[in-house]
């Protein structure tokens, strides 16, 4: 931009700024097509201004709005220009890269029109345990997780045997009584009877054990316990899954709805594109030439 140029969209900017604040709203005095920048041949006229401002700024604010928006028209242009006289030789390749980027948008929205009206997005328990039982390969942990019960008691709680008795029940009723107690003496318990956890966050609850420990740990059922200084820890591992072997069904839910809808989505996009096929080729729409044909 030359220095002259430079100037002009300074005081443009300035002027508009100013103009801004003398008024209310901006529309009040931009309802027409002054003219609020040029750079070259391009023109930046108050309409576009007022279409993008949003409703409801106060004057400074309108003003500042004002001011950046002409200031990155400005700066947009500049470097439209200095792009077009250095890449002038590959316009033609721009051309068509832009054409091809136009009619990737235009299919993938045909694509999702159809996508949206067409696939079932509800997935029942059986497929879901269907395509886990047919893919359990392909789904590996690579960390061991568990299942279970862990409450920490304090060792002047008298009543710890009666607790541990019912945390080992296999009863409902009784087992409830136990989580009852749990929350009535406010001990702290971590249940993950519901939902599996890793091995590491379950330990992390017990005292430190030793490494060579652990494995052992996992291969017990029933109610075990460990304590230290001030505590009993009773621990029941209701089950567990080692590192290498399949991750279990409730964690991969929404990873094998996923796959199913993709699944949907692309069936459902074949079939619409193999029908738009045939009808044009049933009427005539689609010709086809020999290439070879031709050439003789």
């Amino acid at each position: 931009m030359s220095f002259s140029m430079r100037h002009t969209v300074r005081y443009l900017i300035l002027g508009l700024a100013l103009l801004v604040t003398s008024c209310h709203e901006l529309p009040r005095y931009f309802g027409g097509e002054e003219l609020l920048a040029k750079v070259g041949d391009k023109e930046l006229v108050a309409t576009e201004l007022q279409r993008s401002i949003p409703s409801g700024l106060s004057e400074a604010d309108s003003a500042a709005y004002a001011h950046v928006f002409v200031d990155r028209w400005v700066r947009r242009q500049l470097k439209l220009q200095e792009a077009e006289q250095l890449f002038s030789a590959s316009a033609a390749d721009i051309d068509r890269q832009v054409e091809e980027y136009r009619q990737s948008l235009l299919i993938r929205k045909l694509d999702q029109f159809y996508v949206d009206r067409l696939v079932d997005t509800t997935f029942t328990e059986d497929e879901l345990a269907l395509y886990y039982n047919t893919h359990k390969g392909d789904f590996k942990l690579d960390r061991t997780i568990v299942k279970g019960d862990v409450v920490r008691v304090p060792k002047s709680y008298r009543q710890r045997n009666r607790l541990k008795e019912l945390m080992g029940s296999t009863q409902q009723a009784r087992r409830q009584d136990f989580y009852d107690i749990c929350l009535k003496e406010e001990f702290r318990h971590a249940h993950y009877t519901e939902s599996w956890v890793d091995w590491s966050d379950f330990l992390s609850m017990l005292p430190a054990v030793r490494s060579e420990s652990n494995d052992a740990l996992l291969q017990k059922r029933g109610v075990q316990e460990m304590s230290d200084g001030n505590y009993w820890y009773y621990f029941r591992i209701d089950e567990a899954r080692r590192a290498g072997e399949p991750i279990p069904l409730e964690r991969l839910r929404q990873t094998i709805r996923r796959i199913l809808f993709n699944g949907r989505q692309q069936q459902v996009i074949r079939q619409h594109e193999e029908q738009l096929y045939q009808t044009s080729m049933e009427e005539g729409a689609i010709r086809l030439y020999d290439v070879a044909e031709e050439e003789n």
